[in-house]
């Protein structure tokens, strides 16, 4: 079993900045695809970034393109979504994913997810 933790929501306002931090268990992190989603209430929770384990490949919704940057440090088993430009419609719960394609960890893991909130 992999374990998610996410850090680093909190109250901004736009314009602000904010890094979420997800900090993985597991021996084998630097094999995990990572992701962030988020759900606005009322929502479906939808798809914000993504890295692949291998070559480090990045993709963005349209919609945080060019304002949000995802990273990961393997060494510490993290991953990051720094956000900068914030908007009141970024506000929603954000949620770390990680896919694990083969391996005993096989599988995909959900965080509990950490509360963004931007002030018009």
């Amino acid at each position: 079993q992999v374990q998610l933790v996410e850090s680093g929501g909190g109250l901004g306002q736009a314009g602000d900045s904010l890094r979420l931090s997800c900090a993985a268990s597991g021996r084998t992190f630097s094999r995990y695809n990572m992701a962030w989603y988020r759900q606005a209430p009322g929502k479906e929770r939808e798809f914000v970034a993504s890295i692949s384990w291998s070559a480090g490949r990045t993709y963005y919704a349209d919609s945080v393109k060019g304002r949000f940057t995802i990273s990961r440090d393997n060494a510490k088993n993290t991953v990051y979504l720094q956000m900068n430009s914030l908007k009141p419609e970024d506000t929603a719960i954000y949620y770390c994913n990680a896919r694990i394609n083969s391996g005993p960890d096989l599988g995909d893991y959900w965080g509990q997810g950490t509360q963004v909130t931007v002030a018009s």
